[in-house]
């Protein structure tokens, strides 16, 4: 990609027109070598940096595309007010699981960065389990959502765009949370294809929930609190699932 492009790349339209998206600081470029060594596609990342980043040269010489950049062009490709001096641009293509799955985590609507940068740091913790997300949830590409995710997008399948009504053709059996729900805890939380999780505000919608006939399961609490946020609930469900 030429740098004018590249310089695009915070923008979501830019970001699905091209195909790429920014990566940027010590740590989630570190990410990004490690990932490479078992997605050897990733070695052909366009890596940006200052050149108080010179001494990094060895690690960064895994990649067939170094350059080094003044302090303008640095901030024009920076998502911080502080730029970081190493930004790479990496493909966006869905990465696909290698073998089938035990489960999938369906999120409909999510908007908060923080929430799915979140979730998907905790799938790839755990392993095993594929994420979907629904038609007007925030793009997992989003700076904030790479770094919250820590840089985990390169070791979790996501799939993007998928419409509620199209998971009838893939799974059978469906799992949500509700207050009057099972316990999570129980043995039967583990039997499900598909696990649903609602927008931070208004759930999954119901309609769907009796369509496709999915059981209710609950995360036991003290009591001292309505609810918990999306991440945390999906995070504790995860975590069970993993036991």
């Amino acid at each position: 990609m030429q740098l004018h492009d590249i310089k695009k790349l915070h923008q979501k339209k830019y970001r699905q027109q091209f195909g790429h998206y920014l990566l940027e600081g010590e740590h989630l470029i570190l990410e990004l070598v490690k990932a490479a060594k078992q997605q050897p596609d990733l070695k052909d990342c366009q890596v940006f940096v200052s050149e108080d980043y010179e001494a990094f040269a060895k690690q960064l010489a895994f990649f067939k595309s170094v350059t080094v950049v003044n302090a303008k062009t640095m901030a024009q490709l920076s998502d911080t007010k502080t730029p970081q001096g190493i930004v790479a641009c990496v493909p966006m293509a869905t990465k696909q699981a290698a073998k089938p799955l035990r489960r999938y985590v369906y999120l409909h609507e999510v908007q908060d960065p923080g929430n799915l940068g979140t979730i998907i740091r905790t799938l790839a913790w755990f392993g095993d389990t594929g994420l979907i997300l629904s038609p007007n949830s925030v793009d997992p590409f989003n700076p904030k959502v790479v770094r919250a995710s820590m840089g985990a997008t390169f070791h979790v399948p996501i799939e993007q765009d998928v419409a509620l009504a199209t998971l009838a053709s893939r799974f059978t059996r469906f799992a949500y949370l509700d207050m009057q729900g099972e316990s999570v805890r129980s043995d039967k939380f583990a039997r499900y294809e598909c696990y649903l999780f609602g927008n931070e505000a208004r759930g999954v919608p119901t309609d769907a929930l009796a369509a496709y006939q999915a059981d209710p399961f609950t995360i036991e609490g003290a009591g001292q609190i309505d609810s918990l946020n999306l991440a945390s609930a999906v995070n504790m469900c995860v975590y069970q699932l993993a036991k």
